[in-house]
């Protein structure tokens, strides 16, 4: 089948190549001349675990194309993916210019029935909005699609390959019947495709991002319980973990979620239950604990040097928002560095993949590593941010002997307290007891 996919951000660039992997001719657009031209020479602009491989094997295979002209990739496609940015407004709302935009410039343009696919996250309401825009600029048939994605980043691709489930809000037939054709190769271990309308398709996203953030805050503030009353969050997870009604994922606690899709999610799903005048109660202390969390690793800090850390230095191992991706979007990295210098200290970071993306936000405010091990000389204490699996099992003797001090803040919980007693840390974690 001949697809085309408009946008190639990280949603865009992996649903392009997955499609093509299956055999599908894929074209991905973009407006951006200079990525266009790198994605053809066979460069990737994104880091996800598995994509690079399909990536080359599919260019070299001729199934998929880049371009910068949208008339020449949707003129024979079937089905038209929306893979573009709904950044928040100012407000809080989605920003829906860049789909309904591209929507418009489409309509322009086909001349033959095409399935126009949201695949972007947004609101109730905006396939309606969708068809508004097309229908205002042609009179050819189409018909549009809500097919959200659940990827997460670093098993982007696995999620695509065999997902748990598909969504396809649709009230075409036409467009039902070729949506299950397209997906068919995914499914065949009988995960299902979930038909349904528009409207209700739209909502299951944010509904699902919304829901997984909840526990997230959730367990933090359970974290935050254990350490005034002398529990262990490690203990309580596990004990409410396997009950089957809640399950065992998402209940780590931490120093709160960043990416793409939680926050701006969350924050759109709130807005647009303000726009219909509903105060969304849950998911308005989801955000403000969130918020909280972020900072709460640097109260940890400086509690410990009695609300002074001037003139401190310390290391940072993690910069991206989750490991296994150099997404840096509302990452606590970002947050911390900003509370760490604020208050007059310094900072040597080190990320396995993320380093340039924080380059491009932070620049020279901080120092960058070439390994773990280069932060952490004259560091008075180590930060540890994101929970990548090289710092899972660091050598302690050369931790110790290279920090200026045994003192540790751990924000992703990595490390088991009977260790960092035996080895003489002062080791402070979330929703954990305070050894050293």
């Amino acid at each position: 089948m001949k697809i085309a996919v408009v946008g190639t951000g990280y949603v865009g660039l992996v649903t392009g190549t997955c499609l093509a992997e299956t055999g599908n001719d894929v074209t991905c657009v973009d407006i951006n001349v200079q990525k266009v031209e790198k994605m053809k020479a066979g460069e990737l602009p994104i880091y996800e675990p598995g994509l690079e491989q399909l990536f080359h094997r599919n260019i070299s295979q001729g199934r998929l194309h880049f371009t910068t002209d949208l008339a020449s990739a949707i003129a024979d496609a079937k089905i038209i993916f929306l893979a573009l940015p709904t950044p928040p407004g100012g407000d809080g709302a989605a920003d829906l210019s860049y789909v309904l935009g591209a929507a418009k410039d489409i309509a322009k343009i086909i001349t033959d029935y095409k399935v126009i696919v949201t695949k972007s996250t947004v609101p109730v309401g905006t396939a309606d909005k969708v068809r508004a825009v097309m229908a205002a600029e042609t009179t050819i048939e189409y018909a549009v699609v809500s097919n959200p994605e659940f990827l997460r980043e670093g098993v982007a691709v696995e999620d695509f390959m065999k997902p748990d489930r598909v969504v396809v809000g649709t009230t075409d037939e036409r467009a039902r019947k070729l949506m299950a054709e397209l997906y068919g190769p995914y499914v065949r271990q009988g995960n299902p495709v979930i038909f349904m309308d528009e409207r209700s398709s739209e909502l299951t996203k944010y509904a699902a991002n919304s829901f997984l953030a909840t526990k997230i805050s959730f367990m933090n503030e359970i974290a935050n319980m254990c350490e005034l009353v002398g529990a262990d969050v490690d203990m309580v997870r596990r004990g409410i973990g396997a009950d089957e009604r809640i399950g065992k994922r998402f209940l780590f606690a931490g120093i709160g979620y960043g990416g793409s899709c939680f926050p701006k999610d969350v924050q759109a799903l709130a807005k647009s239950a303000e726009e219909n005048n509903y105060d969304f109660k849950i998911l308005n202390s989801v955000m403000s604990v969130n918020e909280i969390q972020k900072k709460v690793l640097v109260e940890k800090v400086k509690k410990y040097y009695n609300g002074d850390i001037k003139g401190k230095h310390f290391a940072l191992w993690g910069l991206a928002f989750k490991p296994e991706t150099d997404d840096i979007r509302e990452a606590p990295a970002l947050y911390i560095i900003d509370e760490l210098i604020a208050a007059g200290a310094t900072v040597k970071a080190f990320d396995p993949e993320a380093m340039p993306n924080i380059k491009g936000v932070v620049g020279d405010k901080i120092a960058y590593g070439n390994n773990p091990y280069d932060t952490l000389e004259n560091a008075d204490a180590l930060l540890i941010l994101t929970e990548w699996s090289l710092f899972r099992t660091p050598d302690f003797d050369k931790l110790s002997s290279a920090l200026k001090a045994k003192v540790v803040f751990d924000g992703r919980n990595l490390y088991d307290l009977e260790k960092m007693i035996d080895c003489g840390f002062y080791y402070n974690s979330i929703g954990r007891k305070v050894v050293g």
